[in-house]
């Protein structure tokens, strides 16, 4: 059957001589493979430009519950990015993103309020002109409600991640920037160290680790590590 949805490109790979596979994220099916035939050819008039990570589609696909590859029909950009794929860090950040959630959601099926949070908070990323370097962490931390295992605090957080065999030594005021992360919105300015900032970032992972079981190499973290020195 045909039906509309929007989706989030999450990777594509070359398949045949002129084709790719790619993954996406959609808010009507979850994350889902599709075949898109001759999106290499020169003929494609651009279309593989659609299939870039993190591109946020409208789409017309088809879909059969016992199909593993589904096709789409037709596609267009649901909204362009003007500065994700030009910025430095904002395209490291991508990179990152792109990884960790493509791992995450390998499984996920249909969650519209997930889809809604990452769609949404993807356009406010590209906008963003100030403290887009505690982006990643906001994510990160925000997703982990609609992923079904959020803290309720930074306690909480803590809490978790001792119970599971990580024992972490954090100040009040690391605390207090643990809470700010997952309280306020992007862009607000929250104060961390160099260090502590990825030392957080660890913590984060650790704890997506002790959740979801599909974080183990991260290859993109020594380059989101670099471009914050």
């Amino acid at each position: 059957m045909l039906n509309n949805t929007e989706g989030i490109v999450f990777s594509a790979v070359k398949f045949k001589e002129s084709s790719i596979i790619v993954k996406i994220f959609t808010s009507a099916y979850g994350m889902q493979s599709y075949i898109v035939h001759g999106a290499r050819s020169q003929r494609s008039k651009g279309k593989i430009a659609l299939y870039q990570p993190l591109s946020l589609l409208d789409m017309v696909v088809y879909y059969k519950e016992d199909k593993d590859i589904h096709k789409i029909s037709e596609s267009k950009f649901a909204q362009t990015y003007s500065d994700i794929p030009f910025d430095p860090v904002k395209r490291t950040i991508g990179i990152f993103i792109t990884e960790i959630f493509g791992k995450v959601l390998r499984d996920e099926g249909e969650n519209k309020v997930l889809f809604e949070f990452l769609f949404n908070s993807l356009q406010i990323f590209d906008r963003l002109k100030e403290n887009a370097s505690n982006f990643h962490l906001q994510l990160l931390l925000k997703a982990t409600h609609h992923l079904g295992f959020g803290p309720a605090s930074a306690n909480d957080f803590i809490f978790q991640l001792s119970e599971s065999g990580f024992h972490l030594s954090i100040s009040q005021e690391e605390k207090k920037a643990i809470d700010a992360l997952m309280s306020s919105n992007y862009g607000d300015t929250i104060s961390m160290s160099l260090q502590f900032r990825r030392d957080v970032l660890d913590h984060i992972i650790k704890y997506y680790r002790v959740n979801t079981g599909n974080l183990r190499e991260i290859k993109s973290l020594s380059i989101l590590k670099v471009i914050f020195e």
